[in-house]
């Protein structure tokens, strides 16, 4: 470090110690620049997560067309459905119909979610060839979401797992409230790392860690990730921001700088969590390409292409998209730009 830095960090004494605890800032200090993964794999999961929270029912045929659009987008993965109880997600009940209905892109993945040995049987049906399964680092949560206790779903999980890995089906975990809750609060780095670590034990091939009510900020993203990947290797992570406090891009740059590539997105930032208050949706696809084009990341994702899926099911649905790349591209549409 040059004389100059030393200078300049002693007038911030307080902050050094903060700083070198993080490999990635201290790779500034010592004189060069943060580096980003050279590609993102783009998990879309609007279909299924960006849908689910809807109040009206979205026709087969809009979901169908949508997913088609998606596909012709370049994206490589598509979250289409739930394999769950109508009672409790009614949005999701034609999911059989929806995967027997898309048109299927070679080198593009399917997947749907399962919570149990039903869902995965119900999934098998219509061919699914990757699942997805849902865990939590908060028990109020966890019995909220699926009611059940975190090591209760752990073993319901174990199921799923034998049955998927007889059938040749890849399965994908996700951590449902890695930094905040909405009934507990503040989640520990701890607890997250311990669902993460069982789920990857188990053979799930990745592990998306799903900040469910958007309240992640770059100091408890960076917290929750460094105690996560003591135990569980960089490659097998994905992460998966809320936006509800407009910090989902901020987040998904600090999960990058962990050397994360796999960031999950919602079209037209659809969705939110029907059971976590005020979790007013997710990142917006559109608005995550952009970014990491701007940071000459590849996605292989056509960004016109995405934003009109965005804007054909926001119109759909008789609303604005909450994407800003989105309604940037309407306005000069209308304008004549």
């Amino acid at each position: 470090m040059t004389s100059l830095a030393r200078s300049c960090f002693k007038l911030r004494g307080r902050v050094i110690p903060y700083l070198f605890r993080h490999r990635l800032v201290s790779n500034i200090v010592r004189g060069y620049a943060t580096k980003y993964p050279s590609e993102v794999r783009v998990v879309e999961v609007g279909p299924r997560d960006g849908l689910q929270n809807e109040s009206q029912f979205v026709p087969t045929p809009v979901k169908v067309e949508l997913i088609n659009m998606l596909s012709r987008s370049g994206l490589r993965q598509i979250e289409s459905t739930a394999f769950v109880s109508p009672k409790w997600i009614p949005q999701m009940a034609d999911n059989q119909q929806v995967m027997r209905g898309i048109t299927k892109r070679p080198g593009v993945t399917y997947s749907a979610l399962v919570p149990n040995l039903k869902g995965l049987h119900s999934a098998m049906e219509v061919g699914v060839q990757e699942v997805a399964i849902f865990g939590a680092a908060s028990e109020t949560f966890s019995q909220k979401n699926i009611n059940c206790s975190i090591q209760e779903s752990l073993k319901r999980f174990e199921e799923v797992m034998k049955v998927s890995k007889e059938n040749n089906i890849k399965v994908r975990g996700y951590v449902s409230c890695v930094v905040g809750c909405p009934y507990e609060g503040d989640i520990t780095p701890g607890a997250v790392s311990e669902v993460a670590k069982a789920l990857c034990d188990m053979g799930c091939y990745e592990v998306s860690l799903g900040d469910t009510i958007g309240v992640g900020k770059r100091r408890t993203m960076v917290a929750m990730l460094e105690e996560v990947m003591r135990l569980v290797p960089v490659e097998r992570l994905a992460i998966h921001c809320h936006d509800t406090y407009g910090q989902a891009l901020v987040n998904t740059v600090t999960a990058m700088e962990f050397g994360i590539s796999v960031v999950d997105a919602s079209v037209g930032g659809l969705g939110g969590c029907p059971y976590a208050l005020n979790a007013t949706g997710n990142l917006a696809t559109e608005d995550l390409v952009f970014m990491l084009h701007g940071m000459d990341v590849n996605t292989g994702v056509d960004l016109n292409h995405l934003v009109d899926a965005g804007v054909y099911i926001n119109q759909c649905l008789g609303r604005k998209t909450k994407s800003r790349v989105g309604e940037a591209h309407m306005s000069r549409q209308s304008s004549g730009a």
